[in-house]
């Protein structure tokens, strides 16, 4: 992994799907395409949306065009994400509704606190503030250190974020993390679970459906993907594992999200925190915030 310096620029944009996310040729497609996705018949779309069940018809055969509020509407019925009510404006001729803003627009200033506040909060273990595509955007200190200890980086070497770290495919890649975590096999169907919802909530055509497929293709993954342990006596979540030299850390996650987001960037952030899941793991992270760096190396 190499650091790289990254501009101090604010940036806003329209929230736009660049040119090869506009997948939708159409709204009648995108509209067909969410409702058969979410279950729904026209008749149970047209009672959950009060829209005539005629004009849901007409709107998927083409032979009406919707309104913008009307696009709005259906898609906060069908629970559409952000980014693709985007996607669904576009196909009808509309500009985007949702804007996507950089963290460090001063607009999104009280959201940026409220992250920095979350990463410290949880340590002295590791947490992570990822994108949809689990694209890194902030660590915490102990997540910084822990991941320059394994990957074998300086002390004081910056761990490169704003997208240009992905995390699922440093997880998975056989020359990234993963000779250091011991249970990849288990890991990897559940990582894999989390881009497929990505990739199943874009669309086809998706950056999501992109990467799922990239992911997929590392050596031996795909003879990997298992049915998950029922065994009432295992344990009630899934460790990750990490191991190096005569280091073991037993971790699990939770990933929480920002709730009611008006904003794409927003929307998309997940905020994943790392857990001892045995005293030897606290013991190993307590004793790295104390000394300043990863012990026992």
């Amino acid at each position: 992994m190499t650091a790289t310096a990254q501009a101090s620029t604010t940036t806003l944009t329209t929230g736009a799907p660049a040119p090869h996310e506009r997948y939708f040729h159409d709204f009648a497609s995108a509209l067909r395409y969410w409702r058969e996705k979410r279950g729904l018949t026209q008749l149970k779309l047209s009672v959950e949306s009060d829209i005539s069940q005629r004009h849901i018809s007409f709107l998927e055969s083409g032979r009406s065009q919707p309104s913008k509020e009307m696009v709005l509407k259906l898609g906060m019925v069908l629970d559409v994400p952000l980014r693709q009510r985007n996607v669904m404006l576009l196909a009808a001729g509309f500009a985007p509704a949702y804007q996507e803003r950089n963290l460090s627009d001063p607009e999104l200033r009280a959201v940026k606190q409220a992250l920095d506040f979350m990463l410290q909060q949880q340590a002295p273990y590791p947490a992570l503030v990822v994108d949809r595509l689990w694209n890194l955007v902030m660590p915490n200190e102990p997540a910084a250190r822990m991941m320059k200890w394994l990957l074998g980086m300086p002390d004081h070497a910056p761990i490169p974020r704003d997208g240009e770290i992905n995390v699922a495919r440093l997880m998975l890649d056989p020359a990234g993390l993963r000779p250091f975590i011991p249970n990849w096999r288990d890991v990897c169907g559940d990582m894999l679970h989390w881009i497929q919802r990505e990739a199943m909530s874009d669309g086809p055509g998706s950056e999501a459906t992109r990467l799922l497929d990239e992911l997929a293709a590392f050596d031996g993954i795909a003879g990997a993907i298992r049915t998950p342990n029922l065994d009432a006596r295992a344990l009630p979540f899934l460790p990750v594992i990490l191991k190096k030299e005569a280091v073991s850390l037993n971790l699990f996650t939770t990933i929480a999200t920002l709730g009611t987001p008006h904003d794409v960037t927003v929307h998309e952030l997940r905020v994943e925190s790392f857990f001892p899941a045995d005293e030897a793991t606290a013991h190993w992270f307590k004793a790295m915030a104390a000394q300043g760096r990863p012990p026992n190396t």
